[in-house]
């Protein structure tokens, strides 16, 4: 199943995309795609509905963040060897986790806004994956059982924030509109390996990144069982897995970043597309 959230912020309604590629509305049945909808037994809920009988959504509507309430918006750094490589960093030993603030989350093809005093605006396509039940102390082998689905993140980030005042990387990847999220929410069986998936990321239609999950350093099931030997991990808690090379921090012979007027595409495979402007903070 494709889930969504549409219409405008902080009124989005639940619906599904159905196989005919027709947005239809859930708001009959579950209140949001959020909590216990997203667990096993209300998803298989909504996969035994009639799709047909449910109403369809005339226009083309906003799409807000594909996961309502977040609890906790988790981010693993560094995550594939090709995008360490670039940036001539060591391979981590343990997943690197900081964590983006929920203000910054906003729908996958809201404007994304450059903040004052920036100009290292950057980009990074990631894999988001969201947990449907409670997670804690879980083994890898058992990991993905407690995955919803999946979908995409863009990871912005704000360099000069992240590395240059002290501090943790947070400072530069918590800033509003720094967390585009959907277009839907994909649901774990309909992604056959989430370790062998493309992703792309375009600048003004120009191809930035071009990656797979296979280069991650840790895989979506042991970045789950290494957080849940911390914390536990709610349903509706979105994990950004880390993004391939092509940041504009690592162009060579110098960075490129984003400046108001740019547009970005991100693709991953199965998961749908993203497509925000770039504006500036007044």
């Amino acid at each position: 199943m494709k889930l969504v959230r549409y219409g405008e912020p902080g009124q989005e309604k639940p619906g599904l995309i159905d196989a005919e590629g027709t947005l239809r509305d859930l708001s009959t049945q579950v209140a949001d795609i959020s909590g216990e909808t997203l667990s096993d037994a209300g998803l298989e809920a909504l996969r035994a509905l009639d799709t047909s009988s449910l109403p369809a959504v005339t226009g083309s509507p906003r799409m807000g963040p594909c996961v309502g309430d977040i609890g906790k918006f988790l981010c693993i750094g560094l995550n594939y060897t090709d995008h360490a490589d670039e940036m001539g960093l060591d391979y981590p030993k343990h997943p690197i986790l900081f964590f983006k603030a929920n203000s910054a989350i906003v729908g996958p093809n809201d404007d994304v806004m450059i903040p004052r005093n920036s100009n290292k605006t950057d980009w990074e396509v990631e894999l988001g994956v969201v947990i449907g039940k409670a997670c804690k102390y879980v083994s890898e082998a058992d990991a993905l059982d407690y995955v919803a689905g999946y979908c995409i993140v863009n990871d912005v980030s704000e360099r000069h924030f992240q590395t240059e005042l002290s501090g943790q990387w947070t400072k530069g990847k918590s800033c509003d509109t720094f967390g585009p999220t959907g277009p839907w929410l994909v649901t774990r069986d309909e992604v056959t390996d989430v370790q062998n998936l493309s992703m792309s990321l375009d600048v003004n239609g120009k191809r930035m990144q071009t990656g797979t999950t296979a280069t991650m350093i840790f895989g979506v099931a042991e970045i789950i069982s290494h957080l849940s030997q911390l914390m536990t991990l709610h349903p509706g808690d979105v994990i950004s897995t880390g993004t391939p090379p092509g940041v504009g921090g690592g162009m060579k012979p110098e960075p490129v970043f984003l400046r108001e007027g740019d547009v970005m595409e991100l693709t991953i495979e199965g998961l749908g597309t993203q497509r925000q402007n770039v504006g500036a903070d007044a």
